[in-house]
């Protein structure tokens, strides 16, 4: 996948994780966008890493979005830890 394939996924599964784990985040919008980005990127890489499950080329995989959107969750878990969580 293009670099761009991997931005809008990543864009994508912030959304979904932001849906999972709703509540107001100290970064706002941006803040869960950049987070998907990031954990998209961080699934793919320890799905190839630790799980000998590379990432295929297709967009539409179901691998791929699924380490995807767990990366984005770990992620928002991390962050809401570290700086908070205005739930409350």
């Amino acid at each position: 996948m293009s670099i761009i394939a991997w931005l809008i996924l990543g864009l994508l599964a912030g959304g979904i994780a932001k849906l999972i784990l709703p509540g107001r985040d100290p970064g706002g919008c941006v803040g869960t966008t950049v987070i998907g980005i990031a954990g998209a990127f961080l699934g793919g890489w320890l799905s190839s890493e630790f799980l000998d499950r590379p990432v295929q080329r297709e967009f539409f995989d179901a691998a791929t979005w699924g380490s995807a959107i767990v990366g984005a969750l770990v992620l928002l878990i991390g962050y809401r830890l570290l700086f908070g969580n205005s739930r409350n």
